[in-house]
């Protein structure tokens, strides 16, 4: 709502919020870590995704009482990127500025082997403790801790909520059989290991093979 709607602005709202915006916005730019290199979204695979996927793994690992296989994040979950320099709390709101909460899904491994093949099909996702090669729209490769996914067998995954019912086009995930949901959202999640960490830092390392 601007002056295009309403011409006649309320000076004593405006003045009682003043000091508010001005401590929200000194807290907004406080740098919380540094990258020492660009941070950029693109497909099949990039720094940023690989940084949020990573991220969110050692986070999952360090909250979830039982084991963490793999992370999954979404490309369209990137909001931006991150210029070399510091890192503040604008920059985190900025990248996701989504309440999503950080779950942990059991899935079978046919049901993971279907998500690798819409991540083929999509043109790539972010993933972490997962190496896949896809030639020509077709899954070659799938690996979890450096061993081809088993279709009969059972394994976690860390994502975002949201992404647990299926969509973005990661229907998939809509079939677990449990989650464990730390009702916490990522947003904060990633601030707090960025202040643990100090260094924002990812390369791409071929875990998202997709030609």
């Amino acid at each position: 709502i601007d002056s295009t709607l309403d011409a006649i602005q309320d000076t004593s709202y405006l003045a009682y919020i003043a000091p508010i915006q001005k401590d929200l916005e000194e807290q907004l730019k406080a740098p919380i870590g540094y990258a020492p290199k660009t941070l950029e979204v693109h497909q099949p695979e990039c720094t940023m995704l690989n940084w949020a996927s990573d991220a969110l793994f050692e986070i999952a690992k360090q909250l979830c009482p039982n084991q963490v296989d793999m992370a999954i994040v979404n490309i369209g979950g990137m909001r931006c990127n991150w210029g070399a320099g510091d890192i503040t709390f604008r920059h985190v709101f900025e990248l996701m500025p989504f309440d999503n909460e950080l779950v942990v899904l059991t899935l079978q491994g046919k049901d993971i082997l279907a998500l690798c093949q819409q991540f083929a099909d999509y043109g790539g996702q972010g993933v972490a403790g997962l190496r896949m090669k896809a030639e020509k729209g077709i899954v070659k490769s799938a690996k979890i801790a450096e061993k081809e996914i088993e279709p009969e067998a059972y394994y976690t995954i860390a994502t975002s909520d949201y992404l647990s019912q299926g969509n973005d086009g990661m229907l998939p995930l809509k079939y677990h059989l449990n989650c464990w949901n730390s009702q916490e959202k990522i947003r904060d999640l990633y601030i707090e290991y960025i202040k643990q960490v100090k260094t924002v830092q990812a390369k791409v390392d071929g875990r998202m093979s997709v030609h």
